[in-house]
């Protein structure tokens, strides 16, 4: 499939499976898979569509849907050995989505021989398109985007609540992420007042971040692990992620974040 042939499946999932669900989503709709971690109708059956699609398209490669890794962990086994992969977050950020807010996203990525090739990200209420191509750049509704320079502020912000309000060395106190990694990293990529320099995740499942991490890389940004090397979505969990505007943030932050609590 053409790279804008999947941006295409993904619009189209969302217009007939998860927008007429926003702000609708009925009680029976939405389920609770462990304390806090909640699941609806939509996030279930876009990702059945999706992967059906890519499936078809690439019988031989491994889909790793979020969902279907809930069902079935024997999926994260075969994700990590594959040589052709795509991960699938039908509904990120679902929180959001069940609360009415428009700070949800759709996300594709596919790896070949664990590289993250190519990623899309569509947020469906702010209409907006992220694609990346491993050494061709990342994009926003067609038009290239570059990190700009971060200034003298650098503004960091943490999806773990028990991080929230903590400072690392002399850097001003960690913010809450807009929780969804579907929008945390184009907001780290394009930076200014609505954005933010660095973000930390404890968290590191291969569909929250495989699809963020290359258009932050093909941006100019870098993402890496607590202690330092590159993030691998098919490697084993790491103990975190730093995703940095830059080499010097990333350095910066990394060497900082031993000093949070479970770090």
């Amino acid at each position: 499939m053409q790279t804008s042939d999947v941006l295409t499946l993904l619009r189209t999932v969302g217009e007939e499976v998860v927008e007429p669900r926003f702000r609708s989503l009925g009680d029976a709709e939405v389920e609770e898979k462990n304390p806090g971690d909640l699941v609806t109708v939509a996030d279930r059956e876009a990702e059945v569509r999706l992967t059906e699609v890519l499936q078809g398209a690439y019988p031989r490669a491994v889909i790793l849907g979020e969902e279907a890794a809930e069902d079935d962990e024997s999926v994260l086994a075969r994700f990590a050995d594959a040589d052709h992969a795509f991960t699938i977050d039908p509904v990120d950020g679902t929180k959001n989505f069940v609360k009415g807010s428009p700070d949800h996203a759709m996300m594709i990525a596919e790896l070949r021989g664990g590289e993250v090739e190519r990623s899309w990200i569509w947020q469906p209420q702010h209409r907006t398109a992220y694609v990346a191509e491993r050494g061709r750049g990342a994009w926003r509704d067609g038009q290239r985007i570059t990190r700009p320079p971060v200034g003298e502020r650098l503004r960091g912000v943490t999806s773990r609540r028990g991080w929230i309000g903590r400072a690392l060395g002399t850097l001003e106190a960690l913010e809450l992420t807009w929780v969804c990694c579907g929008v945390d990293y184009p907001r780290v990529v394009e930076g200014g007042d609505a954005g933010a320099d660095y973000a930390l995740y404890r968290k590191t499942k291969p569909w929250d971040h495989a699809p963020g991490s290359l258009l932050l890389s093909e941006a100019g940004g870098v993402l890496g692990t607590f202690e330092g090397g590159p993030y691998r979505p098919q490697e084993p969990a790491p103990a975190g992620l730093v995703a940095a505007a830059d080499r010097a943030t990333y350095d910066l932050v990394r060497g900082l974040v031993h000093a949070l609590p479970g770090a």
